[in-house]
């Protein structure tokens, strides 16, 4: 993971204008949980090179493919299934947080608005089993409004990533019910949506909107 990183990072310093914001609310050690928004499909690689610490990447199974595939296991990531619950690829994330590893989750289960309105539970999951940090990650500028999900930002154009403050829950061993993993994933949630509505105030930018009618959501 380090290797492709540290090989990969000069390419997206020369292609983008990329800013970061909260650093210092990522922990330097330990097991943390990125919870990033999910516009397009620059936002996987983006995000694999520029975080502030190494993690595995839940990513959908389709990309576990031919070459693609290799550097996927190479680098790390999770192979995720998107129509089941997928337990394999969660016992998977959550041996990387007991090992005190980084994951990145995108809540929302797909691209499209960035804004959380949807919101899958995994996340809220693997923070009551770990009792790792959830830091907030949003991600502006990967896809311009009207542009399908597959789109890339033009050479030269900015791109923010803002780290939020991080929402933490203690950790719960068995039994945890639906009625836990829910509670919790609705305070992630709400936690997640506050974190993008600060980060617009603040940047004075807005996400691209939904994907135009016909568009794959990746």
């Amino acid at each position: 993971m380090r290797f492709v990183r540290r090989l990969a990072r000069p390419y997206f310093n020369r292609h983008w204008d990329i800013h970061e914001r909260g650093h210092g609310n990522v922990p330097e050690t330990g097991p943390v949980i990125f919870a990033s928004n999910h516009i397009g499909w620059l936002d996987g690689p983006l995000l694999f090179v520029r975080l502030p610490r190494g993690a595995h990447a839940l990513v959908k199974e389709e990309e576990f493919v031919g070459r693609t595939g290799r550097l996927l296991n190479f680098a790390g990531q999770i192979k995720v299934s998107r129509t089941r619950n997928d337990t394999k690829a969660l016992r998977r994330a959550e041996a990387a947080l007991a090992a005190g590893q980084a994951v990145l989750i995108y809540p929302e289960g797909t691209r499209g608005a960035g804004e959380f309105e949807r919101f899958k539970c995994g996340v809220a999951w693997l923070a009551l089993v770990s009792g790792a940090p959830i830091v907030p990650v949003a991600v502006f500028g990967t896809r311009q409004a009207g542009e399908p999900s597959e789109a890339r930002a033009p050479k030269g154009a900015r791109i923010d990533i803002v780290y939020g403050r991080p929402i933490q829950f203690p950790m719960r061993g068995w039994p945890r019910d639906r009625g836990m993993i829910e509670n919790a994933g609705e305070q992630i949630r709400d936690h997640l949506r506050a974190h993008i509505l600060w980060s617009k105030n603040v940047l004075k930018r807005e996400l691209p909107g939904p994907l135009p009618r016909g568009s794959s959501d990746g």
